[in-house]
């Protein structure tokens, strides 16, 4: 069961949030302050965290890079999804840069928070495990890297984050929805054709290794898939 800490200083939002976690199957522990969200982060065993930007004592911001520092320290990163009341470009821009996996204005729907919590979650069991091989890939997911038939590949960070997430699930239809969700998440100047176009650079790095081969599956009106074997 994903253990998410909600860190929230509205009594009525921290309420309805947790019921709509809890209702969905996760166990969500709730504080006012970023210094207890510090306490507690520091014991462990949380999955995620959601952030106010406007806590009391610590900045929302401040709080994520804090809690950044922390998991790093403890060998993993603890994803991120921001809360705000706040719908200035340049202030989601700068929730992204400092590391936050997602951003989520307020009023919001505590359905929709739920199902980026689980887009989030996803993302990240993309690198459980360490490494896997599937159809010639070998994807070591801890090092961010990918050899395809014992050749390194130089991927953009958006060509991996393609790449992982069809290696994660060989032979199923991922959707160009689907495909933004894991890759792109929240950003604002992406859609179809970008998705099409790092497809394009992908497959041509792929044929530099083995010109004869095309693993990668367009269907057409739907999405990719990545052969199975």
């Amino acid at each position: 069961m994903p253990r998410i800490l909600l860190v929230e200083d509205e009594p009525a939002i921290a309420q309805t949030v947790l019921y709509a976690l809890r209702t969905e199957g996760f166990e969500a522990r709730h504080c006012l302050t970023g210094g207890e969200a510090l306490q507690l982060t520091r014991e462990g065993g949380f999955d995620l965290a959601v952030l106010d930007v406007g806590l009391p004592d610590i900045g929302g911001f401040a709080l994520c890079r804090e809690l950044r520092r922390i998991g790093s320290a403890r060998g993993g990163e603890l994803p991120v999804i921001f809360l705000t009341a706040h719908d200035a470009e340049a202030e989601r821009i700068l929730g992204l840069e400092i590391g936050a996996d997602d951003y989520v204005t307020k009023p919001f729907s505590p359905r929709e928070l739920v199902a980026r919590v689980r887009v989030v979650l996803r993302r990240g069991q993309g690198g459980a495990g360490g490494s896997s091989a599937v159809a010639g890939f070998e994807h070591d997911a801890d090092g961010h890297r990918i050899r395809y038939r014992g050749r390194a590949l130089d991927l953009t960070r958006y060509e991996y984050g393609l790449l992982a997430a069809l290696l994660q699930r060989p032979g199923a239809v991922l959707t160009r929805a689907q495909l933004m969700d894991r890759v792109w998440g929240d950003a604002l100047d992406s859609g179809d054709r970008t998705i099409d176009t790092h497809i394009k650079t992908l497959r041509a790095k792929l044929r530099t290794v083995a010109p004869e081969l095309d693993p990668i599956r367009t269907h057409r009106g739907l999405g990719y898939s990545l052969e199975s074997a």
